[in-house]
This record gives structure tokens, C-alpha cells and sequence, in this order.
């Protein structure tokens, strides 16, 4: 009788900790989106310091994009754009 007990207490706390694991992966995590949506080819002035820039790959619904950063803002561009190609001397800003 007292093996039952025991049985019947571990299947207990078995399916109240399996219960809770899937409850966890029930809930949506919520995740913005941040990403360009949408790309310039124009070229930014120079007068906007930029201090890096990250490779963004299409990933709908993001879309291919150099993201231009500076202190306060974030400039979504064309990676085609001819003058992108010719940029020298910035940092790439890893994740």
C-alpha cells in the first residue's frame, strides 16, 4: 500500500511539471519586428555622421538592406545602390 502512495505521488508531480513545460511554450512570445521594409538608393548626406552599419538579409517582411546607423537614427538603404559600394571606412556593427 505504501509503494501506491509513493507510485501515485510521483505521477503527480510528474504531470504537474509536464503540464507546466507546455503551458510555457503555449504563450506567443511577443517580438517586434524591426526591421527595413522598405530601402532608399539615395545616397545620405554627408553631413549625418554615421558611426556603423549592418547587412540585413530578406526575411519577409524585412527585405535586403544596408542599415545605416548614427547616434539618434537608422537609414534603411539599397544594398545595390552604386554609392554603398564605393563607401570605405566603416565599422560593420555585429548582433
Amino acid at each position: 500500500m505504501h509503494l501506491c502512495w509513493k507510485l501515485a505521488l510521483m505521477m503527480m508531480v510528474l504531470v504537474c511539471v509536464t503540464e507546466q513545460q507546455v503551458n510555457n511554450f503555449r504563450r506567443p512570445a511577443r517580438v517586434g519586428v524591426t526591421c527595413c521594409k522598405v530601402v532608399s538608393k539615395r545616397r545620405i548626406p554627408p553631413e549625418i555622421k554615421l558611426i556603423g552599419y549592418k547587412h540585413q538579409n530578406a526575411l519577409s517582411p524585412c527585405v535586403d538592406a544596408i542599415i545605416f546607423y548614427t547616434e539618434k537614427d537608422k537609414y534603411c538603404s539599397d544594398p545595390n545602390a552604386r554609392w554603398i559600394q564605393r563607401l570605405e571606412g566603416l565599422n560593420e556593427i555585429e548582433d
